[in-house]
């Protein structure tokens, strides 16, 4: 008696290797440092999310719209720096304790601070995320990752520009 084979059998998924002409070993360092990006864009926006929620005085209706349109810029930013690491074949880091241990940005008062002294903690963040952009860029470089180098120079230019504006207010 001949046994019928089972129709719409699905094979076990087998996960495949990755050959997108990166090395594992650059993947590996590329993803890494995006892992830093990610971690210091989060807490960035969870910063300045907390801002517009605290901001007072008399810019409050300028501070809190502006900071309203940052932190919806600096969500809509982390997803496309997850879903790269996950591109390059490695997990995203998800939780705060991983964000915490990653990120080059320090954890707000508890108190909030006055509104000058948000956007002063704000620009010295901007600058802090361009910095980690920026250090991952000669890795994307050389290990020819173009989408990784564009990423990184599209979130360079919000960044920079984004504290440009921030330390415009500051002047006297």
């Amino acid at each position: 008696m001949v046994k019928k084979a089972k129709l719409n059998a699905v094979p076990a998924a087998v996960p495949s290797k990755i050959n997108i002409g990166i090395s594992e070993k650059d993947r590996a360092a590329i993803a890494g440092g995006l892992s830093h990006l990610l971690a210091d864009t989060y807490t960035l926006y969870l910063t300045t999310h907390n801002f517009h929620w605290n901001v007072t005085g008399p810019m409050f209706n300028t501070l809190h719209l502006m900071f309203m349109g940052q932190y919806t810029e600096l969500w809509n930013a982390v997803d496309p720096i997850a879903e790269r690491i996950r591109s390059l074949g490695h997990a995203a880091p998800g939780s705060y304790a991983q964000f915490g241990a990653l990120a080059s940005i320090k954890d707000v008062p508890t108190t909030p601070p006055k509104a000058l002294e948000m956007v002063r903690i704000l620009v010295d963040g901007h600058e802090a995320v361009a910095r980690t952009a920026r250090s991952i860029f000669p890795l994307a470089d050389k290990a020819g990752d173009e989408p990784t180098a564009d990423l990184l120079t599209q979130r360079l230019t919000v960044h920079e520009q984004t504290a440009w504006m921030l330390r415009s207010l500051l002047e006297a």
